[in-house]
């Protein structure tokens, strides 16, 4: 791209943000040398990787890498197996760490199908952990090396040490004693490393030792006592010797990273491509940007885009489009409208998509690569312009004619202004033919009408215009493609009080065929402000619709709702009276086998009696329940025979026919272990199978023997139950099941806590008759189920 582009359409400054959301030098070095590029694999990978870095923000938080600082004369010193200094493998270190962090943050436990465009920049670095810990576990600032950084450190410092309390006992003796009264200052100091005493001036030849300093006024001298001297010179040596090993710790840590040289490059490298990534997804997750879609028919569609320099709570997003149905877009208005704004948002957008960045826009936004952008955009706002900005612009217009192809998009602000309105009208018209021509994607704004015909009159040619609002006199800044715009001086003067006698009078020196052409604008500006609010009116419908269907929708929900529950809540009465019944039969069974043969009829009677009440109190309620339902058609004595499964309506009981209708419809239907006297007008017949009803039969013995085989339903539900609950439940109902010869069950028990379903396995475990237990599979319940089968 050429250099007068990027500075026209303010492309360095959308690159001044982008190198503020870096973290690092390199990373903002490399944000300041991006510049558009035109091959489309490399913009769809840019913009890949640009995505994918904005989706682990939104994951996982942004990322900094401030420690990647430049280290090539670092690692060019390491190559020739130079000593770095501290501060230069501290600097190593801080890489290597922060190394350690990103890689860390770019681990994700999804498959390799899912990972994206920078798992292999993650996944290439390398912390080299046993570097980093060395370096930091010898130095720990950039003037301390750590006393355990080799062992003999450590003893040249304990050393030190020692000397030096030898030294300030020494001292501290003299001073304190026999040369108290010869000192300025009961203190000891030092003078060029070595431990001294400020000794009085007249008295300096009673303390005998060397002279290292005088004070300003010459009252001082700073003597170091004979008697330290042989201490301050061991204690100096100690020092050398000191550096020297430090010396050798450099050298040894600066060997370990010499043979990581080539990683600690590459580690560099990723770290600051990453970090340029990342400043790029910073950037578009700041302006609200998406990644635009690419295409090489040089189409650009550009939906709700807003210009990333404006302020994002006041700009007006406008759609734009280029190079579909036309390959030319004439935008005419007033000044202030915005025709400016539109052509540098649709250039520094293409600029922007083709430096892989997001732009400020809805998705599916397209832009088409352009090997070339070209601008003629100067300050066109000023009252008059001279014959010098006129020449200015058509040089520029000359360069960009001569350089530009198919492949190529030309934005020109106010072409052919600043001359005779004729003539540029016609110089313009002649460029933006010369451009048409070539298939040239070109956008122009304009103020003179010639162009608004040429656009109605010419193929692939579009007009377009920024809204203004006579009534406010403010634009609207909204870009409306297809309509011409309006001259609105003479409404605007007419607003601000110019006298309706000279407006009247500046029309008659308009042209006709001029003000039939206004008028015709004028008409189908009105019809699209109809239209615009006649479409505003039905989008309010649909909304109002929406609502409504919406509300609708919960009402039915509520209503599925409430019937579900009034059917659960009737199951659960339903199955409650036939638990009862059950248990009052069971009970009376228990009675009359207790009896035995020798028992009195008139026990067994009131017994009988007994549980003939309690049936009919159940009936009574049955009967309540069932009123309000629909009647079943009525059954034939013909069309039953003995073991046809049927249900008593009134009571809500299942059973077999075990005695064929009399002359007024009277029969015995089998439920369970009762035999129930009813009527056939109560009866509906049900196609399910019955197990064969129970029998009862006289031993050798004289006692009653029953078989008990009823019909038993091959799932029981356990659900909202205690444990205690539960297995008796489940007791009763496997006891059941495995008398009516069924070979397996399923127990609903629900997954929940799992404590329900621990507890029915351990109880199945203890059940004779159960061969083995198992936990549901996919489709039939799963850990909520467990399917038991009996033996045989």
């Amino acid at each position: 791209m050429n250099a007068k582009v990027l500075r026209v359409l303010e492309y360095d400054k959308v690159i001044h943000m982008l190198e503020q959301k870096a973290t690092s030098d390199p990373g903002r070095q490399l944000c300041r040398d991006l510049v558009p590029m035109t091959d489309l694999a490399q913009i769809e990978q840019a913009q890949t990787e640009t995505a994918d870095a904005l989706t682990r923000i939104f994951q996982k938080g942004s990322l900094n890498f401030g420690s990647n600082k430049p280290l090539g004369m670092c690692l060019r010193s390491l190559e020739i197996g130079s000593t770095l200094s501290s501060e230069e493998l501290l600097r190593i270190a801080g890489l290597l760490e922060n190394t350690a962090r990103v890689k860390n943050f770019g681990r994700s436990d999804k498959d390799e199908e899912q990972q994206d465009s920078l798992t292999e920049y993650f996944h290439c670095l390398e912390p080299l952990a046993p570097l980093s810990k060395e370096i930091r576990r010898c130095i720990i600032d950039v003037d301390e090396i750590a006393d355990d950084a080799s062992p003999a450190l450590k003893k040249i410092r304990r050393s030190m040490v020692l000397t030096g309390e030898k030294i300030h006992n020494q001292l501290n003796s003299m001073v304190n004693g026999s040369v108290r009264n010869y000192l300025q200052d009961a203190v000891i100091t030092t003078r060029d490393g070595r431990y001294c005493i400020p000794v009085k001036a007249e008295y300096k030849g009673q303390v005998p030792g060397m002279v290292h300093d005088q004070s300003s006024t010459g009252s001082t001298f700073f003597i170091e006592p004979a008697a330290v001297v042989s201490l301050n010179n061991q204690l100096r040596e100690l020092e050398i010797e000191e550096q020297k090993e430090i010396a050798v710790i450099l050298a040894n840590l600066s060997a370990e990273a010499g043979a990581h040289t080539l990683e600690i490059a590459e580690n560099q490298r990723i770290m600051t491509q990453l970090d340029f990534i990342f400043a790029k997804a910073s950037l578009a997750m700041d302006q609200n940007a998406s990644r635009p879609l690419f295409n090489d028919e040089h189409i650009v569609r550009i939906r709700q885009g807003r210009h990333p320099l404006l302020d994002r709570k006041k700009v007006v997003p406008i759609d734009v489009e280029l190079g579909k149905n036309f390959d030319l877009l004439v935008i005419t208005g007033p000044n202030t409208g915005g025709k400016t704004v539109c052509l540098k948002t649709v250039g520094l957008f293409t600029l922007m998509g083709q430096a892989g960045l997001h732009i400020p826009a809805l998705d599916r936004s397209q832009l088409s690569v352009f090997t070339e952008v070209f601008a003629d955009i100067g300050d066109e706002q000023s009252i008059e312009q001279s014959l010098s900005t006129f020449s200015s612009h058509m040089t520029s217009i000359v360069s960009i004619l001569a350089k530009a192809d198919a492949d190529s998009l030309c934005l020109f602000d106010e072409l052919g202004a600043g001359t005779d309105p004729t003539e540029g009208a016609a110089l313009a018209i002649a460029i933006l033919n010369y451009l048409h021509d070539r298939g040239i994607r070109t956008m122009a704004t304009t103020h003179y009408s010639e162009l608004k015909i040429y656009a109605l009159s010419t193929n692939f040619v579009e007009n377009a215009c920024c809204e203004f609002d006579v009534e406010t006199l403010r634009p609207t800044y909204r870009l409306l493609i297809g309509i011409p715009g309006k001259s609105n001086a003479f409404a605007i003067s007419k607003k601000l009080g110019l006298s309706d006698e000279i407006i009247e009078a500046a029309k008659e020196q308009i042209d006709e065929q001029d003000v039939s052409f206004e008028d015709v604008i004028s008409d189908l500006e009105k019809s699209r402000v109809t239209i615009e609010k006649e479409r505003r009116e039905i989008e309010d419908y649909k909304k109002e619709i929406e609502a409504l269907r919406h509300k609708l929708q919960e009402k039915n929900d509520k209503i599925d709702q409430t019937r579900d529950r009034i059917l659960r809540e009737a199951n659960e009465k339903a199955r409650d009276i036939l638990r009862e019944a059950k248990d009052t039969a069971d009970e009376t069974i228990r009675i009359f086998q207790k009896a035995g043969p020798g028992a009195s009829m008139k026990d067994l009677e009131q017994a009988r009696q007994k549980l003939r009440s309690n049936i009919d109190d159940k009936n009574s309620k049955l009967s309540v329940a069932a009123k309000d339902k629909p009647k079943a058609p009525a059954l034939k004595p013909e069309q039953l025979k003995k073991g046809d499964a049927v249900r008593i309506v009134s009571m809500g009981l299942k059973g077999t026919v075990s005695s064929l209708p009399d002359a007024k419809g009277n029969l015995f239907v089998q439920c369970g272990i009762m035999r129930t006297s009813t009527n056939i007008k109560d009866l509906v017949r049900i196609e399910e199978a019955t197990i064969t009803t129970p029998t009862m039969s006289k031993t050798n013995t004289g006692k009653l023997r029953m078989s008990k085989s009823f019909s038993v339903s091959p799932e029981i539900n356990l659900l909202g139950k205690t444990v205690d609950e539960a297995l008796a439940a489940l007791d009763k109902y496997l006891d059941d099941a495995y008398l009516a010869h069924l070979e397996n069950v399923r127990v609903v028990h629900g997954k929940g806590t799992g404590a329900l379903r621990k507890a029915i396995q351990q109880h199945l475990k203890r059940i004779k008759y159960v061969k083995s237990f198992r936990q549901g599979e996919y489709g039939e319940g799963d850990a909520g189920v467990t399917i038991v089968e009996f033996k045989k």
